[in-house]
């Protein structure tokens, strides 16, 4: 059987990443969209096992020491985010196309790991940094200092744009434009390597 398919969704803070595989998640349920690990305190709404699976740091670490993550990374205010291999690795040997939201970190580790094949990356950018400030002024109030790390981490993601397979913009009110854009690059590296998609 052809290995599997997957697609990392990588971009800046605020970019809209989110909203693009909400989309992704509604319109291509064939897909296999995997559940993170984390370490931070659920927020209201969120439910243990739907995006996130919500673990103790004592646990995260002892599975880092184990192996068990494909990657893994320390980022906002101290918690702890990963992807577990072992539902990767199962979900591409039985064929199916895998879609995750990393950031550039995860998606290094991922191509590390990963065979170029069976992998495919995808950055979703904004027009330009204005439009990006101001959606993340968008997202509430945050301290001036919060706004400067999320718009340096921003202009790194950016810069690192071209180590990605595909680069999409994803303008202001142009989400369907980014997912479809997206969407069809998925498919159309889906059926370049035969999976029924």
């Amino acid at each position: 059987m052809e290995k599997g398919l997957f697609v990392t969704i990588s971009g800046p803070s605020g970019v809209g990443k989110g909203t693009v595989i909400a989309i992704l998640r509604e319109r291509l349920p064939q897909a296999v969209f995997l559940v993170s690990c984390t370490t931070r305190e659920p927020r209201p709404g969120e439910v243990d096992g739907e995006v996130y699976n919500f673990i103790s740091e004592e646990e995260f670490k002892r599975w880092i020491d184990e192996g068990k993550f494909l990657e893994w990374a320390l980022v906002h205010h101290g918690a702890y985010y990963g992807t577990l291999k072992e539902p990767v690795l199962k979900a591409l040997d039985a064929g199916k196309v895998i879609i995750r939201e990393v950031d550039l970190q995860g998606d290094r580790l991922i191509k590390q790991t990963i065979p170029r094949d069976q992998l495919v990356s995808i950055f979703i950018k904004p027009e330009n940094i204005s439009q990006l400030i101001a959606r993340i002024n968008h997202r509430g109030e945050m301290s001036e200092e919060e706004l400067a790390r999320r718009l340096e981490s921003a202009r790194v993601e950016l810069a690192a744009a071209g180590e990605f397979d595909y680069r999409v913009t994803n303008s202001d009110g142009q989400s369907l434009k980014c997912f479809m854009e997206v969407s069809d690059i998925i498919r159309s590296r889906a059926s370049a390597k035969g999976l029924a998609f």
